[in-house]
C-alpha cells in the first residue's frame, strides 16, 4: 500500500514538474470552441430578401461548420426558455448580420461577438451587383465575402502569435498593417508595385526581426516574384532557401495559421512539388473555406499534374466566391490558360481578357491572350498582344516564357508545349 502512494506521488510530482513544458491540451483534452450562425436579419425591403437572409445564413452555417478547428451549435434558446444544461451549451462566439437592399447593390454585414461580454472581435460587409441575374452567385459572393474575413479573424484568435520579441507591437496592429498595406500595393501587379511591396515588408520586419507574421507574409509575397520571374536564377536560389527555413520555423510555431499554410502551399507550388502543395492548400482551406487565394493554388497544382477538368471547376468555385481582391485576377488566367490547354480558345478569351482588366501589367497575361487570339484566328490581336507582353517583359522568347518542368504531368507537358507554339505562331521570339 506504501508502495502504491509513493508511486502515485512520483507520477504527480513528474507531471508537475513537466506541466510548465507541456501545452495545456496534453493534461486537459480542451474542447473546440463553439459558434452560432443567428439568422440573418432581413433589413432589405425587398420581396426576395427573407429568402434571401434564409438562403445566405444556411451557407455561412455550412462554410463554418466546414472548418475543423471549431464547433458549429444551434444558438442559445431566447430568455425565459433556456434548458436547464443551457450554461454548458452556450457558444463561445456569435455570428450575427444584417442584409440591406440599396439603389443598386445587395450588402450583407456581419461580425463575430464574444457571448457573454458583447465584445465585437471582426467586422465583415460584402456588397454584390443587384443587377446579377443569377441569385445563387449574388448570395455565394455575399456570404464568401464576409465568411472569409471572419474565418481569418477567428483563425487569429485561435491561433494567437508565437513571436517572443520584445520588439513585438502591440497586439497584430503593427505588422497587420504592414502585410495590408503590401497586399494593396500589388493588387493590380507590376514588377515595380511587387518591388515596393518587398521593400515595405522587409523594412517592417528589419525593425521586428522575429517576427513570424511578417517573415511569412515577406516569404509568400517573394514567393509570387518566383512564380512571376521576377528574380534572377541566382536570386531565386537564394530565396527559396531562406523562405524554405522561415516557413519550417513558421509552421512549428504556428501550424493552424492561414497564413502561414497559404504561404507554405504557394512555396511549394513555386517550387514544382505540386502534390505536397494540393495536401497543404486543403489544410489552409479547412480553416477558410472561401480563401480563393488557397483555392488558385489547389489549381495550378491540378493544373500541371494533367488534370484540367478538376483545375478548371476549381478556379471557377474561386471565381463564385470571388474573395479576397487581390487575388481575383489569378484564377481568372487560370482557368484562361486550362481552357487553352483543353483547347476551349473562345471560352479562354473571356477569362483572360477579364483577368487582364483587373492586373494589366503582367506581361504574361497578354502573352497567354496572344495565343488565345492566333487560336482564333485573330491574328492582328495576336500580334498587339504580343508586342504589349513583351513591352511589358522585355526579352521573353519561347524558352524562358514557361515554368521549369520538374514534376509536372506528361499531358500537361504537352498541352503546354502546343500553347507556347500559338505564341510563336503570333510573334514571340524563339531565341
Amino acid at each position: 500500500m506504501i508502495g502504491a502512494v509513493a508511486a502515485f506521488c512520483v507520477i504527480i510530482i513528474g507531471l508537475a514538474v513537466a506541466a510548465p513544458v507541456l501545452k495545456p491540451d496534453f493534461l486537459f483534452k480542451r474542447t473546440p470552441p463553439r459558434i452560432a450562425v443567428t439568422a440573418i436579419v432581413d433589413e432589405s425591403n425587398d420581396p426576395r430578401g427573407a429568402t434571401m437572409a434564409a438562403d445566405a445564413t444556411g451557407r455561412l452555417t455550412d462554410g463554418f461548420a466546414k472548418i475543423q478547428n471549431i464547433s458549429v451549435v444551434a444558438p442559445r434558446a431566447t430568455a425565459g426558455v433556456e434548458s436547464a444544461n443551457a450554461v454548458t451549451a452556450a457558444p463561445d462566439y456569435e455570428i450575427r448580420g444584417e442584409l440591406q437592399r440599396g439603389d443598386q447593390s445587395w450588402t450583407l454585414r456581419a461580425r463575430i461577438l464574444k457571448t457573454g461580454s458583447g465584445e465585437v472581435q471582426a467586422v465583415a460587409a460584402a456588397s454584390v451587383s443587384g443587377e446579377e441575374a443569377d441569385a445563387q452567385i449574388q448570395q455565394s459572393r455575399l456570404v464568401a465575402g464576409v465568411g472569409h474575413v471572419l474565418a481569418r479573424r477567428l483563425n487569429e484568435l485561435l491561433e494567437p502569435s508565437a513571436t517572443p520579441s520584445a520588439n513585438r507591437k502591440a497586439s497584430t496592429g503593427g505588422d497587420r498593417v504592414a502585410v495590408e498595406q503590401a497586399l494593396a500595393s500589388i493588387n493590380q501587379t507590376t514588377r515595380e508595385r511587387f518591388g515596393a511591396a518587398q521593400t515595405m515588408l522587409q523594412k517592417a520586419l528589419d525593425e521586428d526581426p522575429d517576427n513570424v507574421d511578417l517573415a511569412v507574409a515577406l516569404a509568400s509575397l517573394q514567393m509570387r516574384g518566383i512564380q512571376m520571374v521576377w528574380f534572377s536564377p541566382d536570386e531565386a536560389a537564394t530565396v527559396e532557401t531562406k523562405a524554405n527555413a522561415t516557413l519550417e520555423r513558421a509552421l512549428r510555431a504556428k501550424p493552424n495559421s492561414i497564413p502561414v499554410l497559404e504561404a507554405t502551399c504557394r512555396f511549394l507550388s513555386a517550387t514544382n512539388h505540386f502534390v505536397e502543395s494540393l495536401v497543404t492548400c486543403a489544410k489552409a482551406l479547412s480553416f477558410d473555406p472561401w480563401d480563393g487565394s488557397a483555392l488558385y493554388l489547389v489549381g495550378l497544382g491540378q493544373m500541371f499534374l494533367g488534370r484540367f477538368d478538376d483545375a478548371l471547376a476549381t478556379f471557377r468555385q474561386a471565381d463564385r466566391y470571388d474573395t479576397p481582391p487581390a487575388s481575383r485576377w489569378t484564377w481568372l488566367l487560370g482557368a484562361g490558360v486550362t481552357n487553352l490547354l483543353m483547347e476551349r480558345n473562345e471560352d479562354a478569351v473571356s477569362w483572360l481578357q477579364r483577368s487582364i482588366a483587373i492586373t494589366p501589367a503582367t506581361g504574361r497575361s497578354h502573352l497567354i491572350l496572344a495565343a488565345a487570339y492566333q487560336r482564333t484566328g485573330r491574328v492582328a490581336e495576336a500580334r498587339a498582344a504580343i508586342e504589349e507582353g513583351l513591352r511589358l517583359r522585355p526579352g521573353t522568347t519561347k524558352l524562358s516564357v514557361w515554368p521549369p518542368r520538374k514534376n509536372m504531368s506528361p499531358i500537361y507537358v504537352v498541352a503546354g508545349d502546343r500553347l507556347v507554339q500559338s505564341m510563336v505562331d503570333a510573334g514571340l521570339p524563339e531565341q
